[in-house]
């Protein structure tokens, strides 16, 4: 299957920091073809000036309301993307202490980070304890307890939020689906009661707020609202129970653009939010939002270079050097991502899979994309910027790419590639 492509592409629509001059994609002023040349591939780009356009986007819709937002780092853990958040006064969600470690060796403020995650382990409560987290997110019974032990040990008093599972559809992905009752994450709505009891009862805690997350790459804010009206109906009934609430976090969650897709923005759902608070008489609560993805998404994207073409009856083949290590999220969750040529080739295309060397049949970045490509080539997966990086793997004995910040006609190394000693660090034989 072939058809004619003109070789001058468009702005990359939803992409504004990466597009073409030239005839060549660039990352702010930088040509990728140069970078993709001095420093190989595969190879993520981030630019500054896209994280800077993202984190505004937060700080427009808030104005001088009470909110409170915390990058959920776990989308991208990067030193170099977490001072960026830091000088620009966010908060942070981290999932570990060493998400946790990761914010303090950049000078981010623990007083603005909020601790979630099921599986918290005593090392990682007191570690966040003693450097003064803004709350721990508690997603079940014996999770409470054993803070409370924790804390009481230590002699100091830990804030905690629980995080209830309102069963809410977030109408997305199920792997990315998180406030279903089958669900591993958050307390069920109908024990969320007896849980804040139990949290007001034990030493070394103290209730401070209400907590859910519903799910990840929302296109829709309808699903919020369905949350938020159990979150104030649950608030009420803290109300009459005694147990004051200071602040209510609604989590992340906002999507961003990998194909069609038209996101809601921050101000359209802080404009409801802030609606709803104030219709049902909580307009003075705190609120927090924890999002990811709609930060740093688009403000990446992985570089790679075709090693073969591979034609066959069925299928043609481009057979990169990026893998399902380097970028999971194809194989995982069978996702979509953009893929452009960084240097446009005119005349006709042909349809092929882009697959990279890993021995799995399940290795490919995208499917059924029209291309003109020849050996030597270097394309680039789009809205690489979020579960990227952090979610690569040393899978068949392969480093981990580098990691580059454009920051207008500059760019930085902010992470070396993995070499095979890297790999092999720490690891011994039998004598």
């Amino acid at each position: 299957m072939t058809s004619s492509a003109p070789v001058n592409q468009p702005e990359l629509a939803g992409h504004p920091h990466f597009h073409y001059r030239g005839g060549v994609l660039h990352a702010e002023d930088v040509a990728l073809d140069t970078l993709a040349a001095e420093l190989g591939t595969p190879l993520y780009v981030y630019s500054r000036a896209a994280l800077a356009a993202a984190w505004q986007s937060y700080r427009d819709a808030i104005g001088g309301r009470p909110v409170l937002v915390c990058f959920g780092m776990k989308a991208n853990s990067n030193l170099a993307v977490l001072k960026e958040f830091a000088r620009m006064g966010a908060g942070f969600d981290i999932v570990s202490g060493g998400e946790l470690q990761r914010v303090l060796a950049v000078g981010g403020d623990p007083s603005r980070v909020v601790f979630s995650g099921v599986g918290k382990q005593a090392w990682e409560m007191r570690m966040a304890i003693e450097a003064g987290v803004k709350c721990f997110n508690v997603e079940s019974q014996a999770e409470l307890r054993r803070l409370s032990r924790v804390a009481h040990e230590m002699g100091k008093v830990a804030p905690v939020s629980l995080r209830v599972n309102p069963d809410v559809d977030a109408q997305t992905h199920p792997y990315i689906s998180t406030g279903l009752k089958e669900n591993k994450f958050g307390i069920a709505i109908e024990a969320a009661l007896d849980a804040y009891r139990l949290a007001a009862s034990l030493p070394g805690l103290k209730v401070v707020g209400v907590d859910c997350h519903i799910g990840s790459q929302l296109t829709d804010i309808s699903p919020y609202f369905d949350a938020l009206e159990k979150l104030l109906d649950l608030i009420d009934q803290l109300a009459s129970a005694g147990i004051t609430i200071e602040h209510l976090d609604l989590g992340g969650g906002l999507g961003i653009r990998y194909t069609d897709e038209v996101p809601p923005s921050p101000k359209a759902l802080l404009d409801r939010v802030f609606d709803r608070l104030q219709a049902r008489g909580y307009g003075h609560l705190h609120l927090m939002l924890e999002p990811g993805r709609s930060l740093v998404g688009n403000a990446g994207l992985l570089l790679t270079t075709v090693q073969f073409l591979k034609h066959s009856d069925a299928r043609n083949f481009a057979i990169v050097d990026a893998a399902m290590n380097d970028l999971l999220r194809p194989s995982l969750y069978e996702a979509y991502h953009g893929l452009r040529a960084v240097t446009p080739r005119p005349g006709a295309t042909q349809e092929y899979d882009v697959v990279g060397p890993v021995c799995e049949s399940g290795d490919w970045l995208a499917r059924q994309r029209q291309l003109h490509v020849e050996e030597g080539d270097v394309l680039a997966l789009e809205s690489a910027g979020a579960y990227g990086m952090v979610m690569a793997s040393n899978y068949n004995s392969r480093g981990r790419p580098a990691e580059v910040m454009v920051d207008g006609a500059k760019y930085y190394v902010v992470r070396q590639r993995e070499t095979i000693e890297d790999l092999m660090r720490g690891e011994t034989t039998l004598p």
